[in-house]
C-alpha cells in the first residue's frame, strides 16, 4: 500500500482528522500501516486497525508532547496486570518508541462487539422488558467481580471497555486498570465505588433489579460483601457527577461537541452534525427566512427547515426592545438555557427533540440575539391528540405516567406546562419549549414549582372531564416526596 509516512509530530498537527491510510516507522525496523482510525484524541492518542508484517493488529499511538510515556506505561502495565490475573484481554504483540512518541500493538479482535453496542441492541429489542436487556450484562458484572477479587479496578469503567469475541468477554483499556494489590481482593469500599461507576450508567429502571445485578457480580467476587444501601447512594452520587460533567461538555470543544467562541458570537454544535449544519451556523437568519414558518411572535420566531433529507427546527429568541436587550445582556440567553435543559433531558432518558446547535450573538462579554436548532418533531400536541371526554389510550397513558414520574423523580419543573408543549411522537410524549425548565436542588423548591406545573397542566381541560380526572389521578401531587428506595 503506497501510503504516506507520518510521525508523532505530523499526527499531532493533523488534529482530529489524520488522513488514512498512513504508515509509521516502529523502533524495531517494522512499519505499521494504519487502515482506519477507531478513536482520536487530538494531539494525544490515536487508536486504529493496522497491519504489521502481514498481521492485523490494534495499534495505539501515544503522541502527546507531555505525558505520553506515562499513558504508554500505564497501558502496558494494565494489560500485563489483566493477563497476570487470568482476565481475558487482547494479547500484547509489541511496544516501543516512535519518532516523538510511543506505540503499543495488541491482537485485533476482528468482528468483536463492544458491550455498549450490544446493550443498545438489547434495549431496542426488549423496549418494555429491561430485565431481558440486563441479562446480557451478566458476563461484564462477573468479569468485574473477578477483577476486584484479584486486586484490579477500572478507573474508566463503561460498557465500551468490554468486548465480546467468539463467546469470550475481553476487558480492554489497560491505561485505566489500577492494580491496587494484585492477587488480593479489593477492599469492600473500593469495590463498591468501582461497581457503582458501571451501574450508574444504566437506566434508573435498572435500580429495581439491583439484587440480580449484584448476584451476577458476586459470581466473580463471592467473598466481598457490599452494602446495598451504600451502593445505591454511591450510584446516585455518580449519576449526579456524570450529568454535571456531560452538561459542561456541551459548552466546550471536545469529542462530542464542536465549540467556537469569538468576540462576536458563541457556537456549540453536536460534532457529528457540524458539517451538515455549517450553512445554518454561518447565517441562521437566512436559514430561518427560507424555512416554513411555525411561529412568529415577539419573543421568538420558529421555522421548520430541510437540511438534505432531514427535517429540523430553528428557533430565534428575539430581543423585543432596548429595555429587553439591557435586561438580557449579562445573562445566558434563553437559547443557551434551552440547549442545556434539552441535553439534560436527553441524558436522563426523558424524551425531547434532540438539540443540535446553539448560536449566540456576542458583543465581547455581552449577549444578544440567539438561535437554537433541534430535530423536528412532527407529532401532534396533546390538545389535538387527546379527547377531553375520555382517558388516554393505553400507549399514551403509559408514556405520560413514565414522563411525569421521571420529571418528579429528577426534581425537574418545566415552567410552562401547556398541553401544546407536550407532543405525541413515535410512541413517546416529547417536551418542547424548555426556556423555563429547572432541576431543583431541594425537595421544597421543587414542590413549589411542581405545584405550578401541575396546575398549569390541568387547566388545559375543563373541570369534571374524564381526561382532566385522569391527569389528576396520575400526575404525582406536589406534596409527594421522592420515595425512599427499599432495602435490597
Amino acid at each position: 500500500m503506497n501510503a504516506p509516512f507520518e510521525t508523532a509530530a505530523t499526527l499531532r498537527q493533523a488534529g482530529r482528522h489524520p488522513a488514512v491510510p498512513f504508515r509509521i516507522a516502529l523502533d524495531d525496523g517494522r512499519v505499521a500501516t494504519v487502515k482506519r482510525l477507531l478513536r482520536v484524541l487530538p494531539g494525544k492518542r490515536l487508536v486504529g486497525e493496522a497491519e504489521v508484517g502481514g498481521q492485523a493488529v490494534l495499534a495505539k499511538f501515544f503522541i502527546a508532547r507531555r505525558g505520553c510515556i506515562r499513558h504508554f506505561e500505564q497501558e502496558r502495565q494494565g494489560l500485563a496486570a489483566l493477563a497476570a490475573q487470568a482476565i481475558a484481554t487482547p494479547r500484547l504483540l509489541g511496544a516501543g518508541t516512535l519518532d516523538g512518541g510511543h506505540y503499543l500493538l495488541t491482537e485485533f479482535l476482528d468482528g468483536a462487539e463492544d458491550l455498549a453496542e450490544g446493550w443498545h441492541v438489547a434495549l431496542a429489542t426488549h423496549p418494555d422488558d429491561i430485565g431481558a436487556a440486563l441479562g446480557m450484562l451478566a458476563p461484564a458484572l462477573e468479569t468485574l467481580g473477578r477483577m476486584h477479587a484479584r486486586g484490579l479496578a477500572q478507573s474508566d469503567l463503561h460498557l465500551g471497555n468490554f468486548l465480546r469475541h467468539r463467546g469470550v468477554l475481553y476487558a480492554i483499556d489497560g491505561d485505566a486498570i489500577r492494580a491496587r494489590r494484585p492477587g488480593h481482593p479489593l477492599g469492600a469500599d473500593d469495590a463498591l465505588r468501582n461497581l457503582a461507576i458501571l451501574l450508574a450508567q444504566l437506566p434508573r429502571d435498572a435500580d429495581a433489579r439491583l439484587p440480580d445485578l449484584l448476584a451476577d457480580y458476586r459470581t466473580g467476587n463471592p467473598d466481598t460483601s457490599l452494602d446495598p444501601a451504600l451502593l445505591q447512594r454511591e450510584i446516585a452520587r455518580v449519576r449526579n457527577w456524570r450529568l454535571r460533567d456531560y452538561l459542561a461538555k456541551t459548552l466546550r470543544d471536545c469529542s462530542l461537541f464542536h465549540v467556537e467562541q469569538r468576540r462576536d458570537r458563541f457556537v456549540s454544535v453536536v460534532r457529528q452534525e457540524a458539517e451538515r449544519l455549517a450553512p445554518v451556523i454561518a447565517d441562521p437568519d437566512l436559514t430561518l427566512a427560507a424555512g416554513s414558518l411555525l411561529k412568529d411572535g415577539g419573543s421568538s420566531t420558529v421555522a421548520r427547515i430541510d437540511i438534505g433529507a432531514r427535517k429540523l427546527v430553528i428557533k430565534r429568541y428575539n430581543i423585543k426592545d432596548v429595555a429587553h436587550a439591557l435586561s438580557r445582556f449579562w445573562r445566558p440567553s434563553r437559547a443557551w438555557h434551552s440547549w442545556i435543559e434539552g441535553h439534560r433531558l436527553a441524558f436522563l432518558g426523558i424524551a425531547t427533540p434532540q438539540p443540535l446547535a446553539l448560536i449566540e450573538r456576542r458583543f465581547g462579554p455581552l449577549r444578544g440575539r440567539a438561535w437554537l436548532v433541534t430535530d423536528s418533531c412532527d407529532g401532534p400536541h396533546l390538545l389535538q391528540h387527546l379527547d377531553a371526554g375520555r382517558e388516554p389510550p393505553p400507549a399514551e397513558a403509559r408514556a405520560l405516567r413514565e414522563l411525569f414520574a421521571a420529571l418528579h423523580r429528577e426534581r425537574i419543573s418545566h415552567g410552562d406546562l401547556k398541553a401544546t408543549n407536550l407532543l405525541w411522537d413515535q410512541g413517546a410524549v416529547k417536551l418542547i419549549d424548555l426556556d423555563a425548565m429547572r432541576q431543583h436542588a431541594s425537595v421544597a423548591a421543587h414542590a413549589r414549582a411542581w405545584q405550578k406545573d401541575r396546575a398549569r397542566l390541568l387547566r388545559n381541560w375543563p373541570e369534571g372531564c374524564a381526561l382532566r380526572g385522569w391527569f389528576e389521578a396520575n400526575v404525582p401531587p406536589a406534596t409527594q416526596r421522592p420515595q425512599r428506595l427499599s432495602s435490597i
